[in-house]
């Protein structure tokens, strides 16, 4: 048995905690050994360190860990003195990092355990990399699937020294089932080796730093004992020899590691070669990728890798890097020109317009090229405009042309004229006024009109995205962020300069519109030197006022729409004037229909009387001028920022002078009825009708004539009044005379009166049936007529009686009786004439003298009243109806 005469060991602590194999540690504690030779034992995690301790003091061991079967164990200490002792702390030991061939080490490495690259290497990892294969430090489990995760994960990698690696296919695939404390090691291991590598050659220098200092005590040993022998230079000493053996293994471990050193060489270079290639292999593969995006149409990916490649190597000085940019610049250059090709076709639309225009932004192209496709677009308008025209030209005149005249109105035009026209039609009167129309000439659209619709459609189809465009170059929405930023002072002046270019390009696209409608609807305003270009429809008919209507309409929608776009209106103005033209003429060619209209009255006179006394003459004239005026009502009317169109006197004269036209022309026709020689027709029917009052008013009351065509009109009534006059009264008239002095009667011989002889009665008859005869055509006619009447027979009555030289007793009576009985049956339509005629007949015969010869005259009047009292009822009518107006 030993003797102890001191405490036990006791280790309370030990620097590192932890360490793989081969670690120097510092223990500390009480009671660790009288000296190194009172040291017999040191054991750490199970394993024997008495070989490298070092004593150093009862309280200080140094030694070095070694290999043991435990991760983790208590730090034990035995001495002579103490025997063996306890451990308050412990020591953890960590598995070896895999160390290769070529990799630097402070400590001497087992041999048996190194890293072998050719058989323990992730697939993903590249063969000259030198980087270990698990990298998290813990144990791989079970691989997972590599078809499942290509498809989990596409275009992406579990290799991590590679652009694409994707940490979560990484884990799917090594470490599915390992758990979160197992990854949370792994992190710190991640984060060790990460201060390990930043660390560098240092790491190893720190870690062996021991080592270091043994071989220099050694050195320094050997030095100092060679100094005092004086041999060291003495050939055949031991430091020759020494240094004899030194050579020789310096030589020998070139030569066994010279091949070694090599192809570390060659795989440095190669694996340099290959860091390069994969970490610039964005430029090296981008020619390529811009051509088959090109292709693709992958625009944007171009953009984008252009971008990135200037912004890395546009200042590059290495030659390889400006070779490859260089062919990355010429391609750039090609799209920049293939862009700039797609950017001026036309047709195109708009957003495919703002989409180059951004992509040559975007590649910093020169020149304007939003400024070159707005003035492409304008001269395609242009042109569509000019071959629109041509087309329809050549279409009338039988070649084939680029369209068909034969176009659909819009829904929204054509119902309204045709609305309007059926509405016009539809009053009861003016059936003939259409009827040399065929039903389906709606559907027949002229080609001028046809031309318009079309040319004012490609206008509307064409100029809003042009607008559009130009206002997203002046807002500079055009072009991208980047490219707006950097040209944003040059777009600022190059726009003040072209607002002026622009709006010369909207005028001329309005005066081209303009001056293609003027040379098909009104060629004489067009300038001799552009009848070429504008004009050259070879039509000798005009187009009628319904379709110059029609086509009034669809110029204002064309104006209202391009209002709509916020184009100023002096851009405009040319439009307005067409509207305004186009308005006049439309005027003027519907009153010259009408006049042509009324014309062919004359023909269609039926002189078939209504209940109001009217033919269908006077209801065919009114229908004509009311189908008229509702035809010009929306020609007429002012839209917003129009002219009246009356406001030139020259227009206002010659519309005047149309409507004087058309009475003059319905007055000219009532004359050729009034004279025309036809035996089945009655005469009388047309003075009536040209000589009704109510006629006549309502021509004055709606239409307020030119006192020209009211003179006109009232020298026509008086001229048929008096021819009818005429007519009716000179057979009555003529029968007085005969009829007073039949049977040879003789006012100074006669018997005396029994009543009123049969002349009276019959001349009251006449007139009592030219009564009838008007009143059954216009009874507001009848005091007209017998006022004349009564007048002519009254006069002829007065003469006859101032003709008589003298008159006995009984014919004075009966003359008196006679003109009383005339005068009393016709009082209600005696005139100032009239009466004067009867009282200057009166005045003729002798007064009666006695009061019996009145009371026989009273008498006989009496009987002649009442035995025609139904011949007279006309009279008694008309004199009620007179007291009741």
């Amino acid at each position: 048995m030993m003797s102890r005469s001191r405490q036990p060991p006791l280790v309370t602590g030990i620097s590192p905690n932890e360490g793989i194999p081969w670690t120097k540690v510092t223990i500390r504690g009480e009671n660790l050994g009288t000296g190194p030779v009172d040291l017999i034992g040191l054991t750490i995690c199970g394993h024997n360190c008495l070989l490298t301790a070092e004593w150093r003091s009862a309280s200080k061991i140094v030694c070095r860990v070694g290999q043991a079967k435990n991760d983790k164990g208590d730090i034990i200490v035995t001495t002579k003195s103490g025997g063996k002792g306890t451990s308050t702390v412990s020591f953890k030991l960590l598995k070896p990092e895999k160390i290769g061939l070529l990799d630097q080490s402070a400590v001497w490495v087992d041999e048996m355990n190194y890293y072998d690259m050719r058989t323990d290497r992730n697939k993903g990892i590249p063969p000259l990399s030198l980087r270990p294969a698990n990298p998290l430090g813990i144990e791989i489990e079970s691989k997972f699937p590599q078809k499942d995760l290509e498809t989990l994960f596409p275009g992406m990698s579990a290799d991590f020294t590679s652009e694409n690696f994707s940490a979560a296919w990484y884990l799917i695939e090594n470490h599915s089932t390992t758990s979160f404390e197992q990854l949370k090691m792994a992190v710190t291991n991640l984060k060790r080796q990460a201060n390990k590598e930043s660390e560098g050659s240092l790491a190893y220098v720190k870690g062996g730093l021991s080592t270091f200092f043994e071989a220099q005590d050694a050195l320094s040993a050997i030095h100092q004992k060679l100094e005092a022998d004086g041999t060291e230079k003495v050939e055949g000493s031991m430091t020759q020899k020494l240094e004899n053996v030194l050579n020789r293994a310096s030589t020998t471990a070139d030569t066994l590691f010279q091949e070694v050193l090599g192809r570390k060489d060659k795989a440095d270079s190669t694996r340099n070669a290959l860091n390069v290639l994969q970490r610039f292999k964005f430029l090296f593969n981008l020619p390529l990728n811009i051509e088959r995006n090109i292709q693709k149409g992958d625009y944007d990916v171009v953009i984008n890798d252009y971008e990135k490649a200037k912004s890395l190597f546009g200042k590059t000085e290495v030659q390889v890097f400006k070779k490859y940019y260089a062919e990355v610049e010429t391609r750039i250059e090609a799209l920049r020109e293939l862009l700039l090709a797609k950017l001026l076709e036309t047709p195109s639309t708009l957003h495919d317009q703002k989409r180059y225009i951004r992509y040559l932004s975007d590649l910093h192209a020169l020149g304007d090229p939003a400024w070159q496709c707005i003035g492409a677009q304008h001269r395609w308008i242009l042109q569509l405009m000019h071959s629109c025209k041509e087309g329809y030209v050549q279409d009338l005149k039988g070649t084939p042309g680029l369209h068909s005249p034969m176009l659909d109105l819009d829904n929204d035009t054509r119902p309204l004229v045709l609305g309007h026209l059926s509405q016009s039609a539809s009053l009861k009167r003016g059936s003939s006024f259409q009827s040399g129309r065929d039903d389906t000439w709606r559907y027949k659209t002229p080609h001028r009109v046809a031309f318009v619709e079309k040319l004012t459609k490609l206008v509307l189809s064409q100029l809003p995205n042009f607008w559009k465009l130009w206002i997203s170059y002046v807002n500079g929405s055009l072009f991208s962020e980047t490219a707006e930023k950097s040209g944003q002072i040059e777009r600022s002046k190059n726009v003040r300069q072209r607002q002026n270019d622009f709006k010369k390009m909207i005028q001329e696209v309005m005066q081209c519109l303009v001056k293609l409608i003027r040379g098909a609807l009104l060629p004489l305003s067009i300038p001799e030197c552009g009848v070429r270009q504008y004009g050259g429809w070879e039509v000798k008919s005009e187009l009628s006022g319904q379709w110059l209507a029609h086509v009034i309409q669809t110029i204002r929608l064309t104006y209202e729409s391009l209002t709509a776009l916020e184009i100023p209106n002096d851009m405009l103005q040319t439009i307005q004037d067409l509207i305004l033209d186009l308005r006049v003429r439309c005027v003027m060619v519907t009153l010259q229909h009408t006049a042509e209209e009324i014309k062919r009255l004359a023909e269609k006179e039926d002189w078939i009387v209504d209940n109001e006394g009217l033919t269908s003459l006077p209801c065919q004239f009114e229908q004509c001028i009311v189908h008229s005026l509702q035809s010009l009502k929306g020609v007429l009317e002012c839209k917003p920022g129009e002219a009246s169109v009356f406001q030139q006197p020259k227009t206002q004269e010659e519309v005047c002078q149309l409507s004087i036209n058309i009475m003059q022309i319905f007055i000219y026709c009532l004359e050729q009825l009034s004279t025309k020689p036809d035996a089945d027709v009655d005469t009388t029917h047309l003075s009536v009708d040209v000589s009704s009052p109510d006629l006549f008013g309502s021509i004055h009351e709606d239409f307020s004539l030119t006192s020209v065509s009211m003179a006109s009109l009232k020298e026509l009534d008086q001229r048929l009044f008096e021819n009818y006059i005429e007519l009716k009264a000179d057979p009555i008239v003529g029968s007085l005379e005969p009829g007073i002095y039949a049977g040879y009667f003789d006012w100074k011989d006669c018997l005396p009166p029994t009543g009123v002889r049969n002349y009276l009665k019959e001349a009251l008859v006449n007139i009592i049936a030219v009564h009838a005869e008007v009143f059954t055509i216009s009874k507001e006619l009848v005091p007209r007529v017998l006022s004349k009447v009564v007048e002519a027979v009254s006069e002829e009555l007065s003469r006859l009686m101032q003709c008589v030289s003298s008159f006995s007793k009984n014919g004075a009576l009966q003359a008196r009786l006679e003109i009383c009985a005339l005068r009393d049956t016709v009082a209600v339509h005696l005139t100032p004439e009239s009466k004067s005629s009867f009282k200057q007949a009166l005045e003729a015969l002798p007064q009666l003298s006695s009061g019996a010869d009145k009371k026989l005259l009273e008498e006989l009047l009496n009987k002649f009243k009442s035995s025609m009292h139904l011949q007279l009822t006309c009279f008694q009518a008309a004199s009620s109806t007179m007291m009741k107006t």
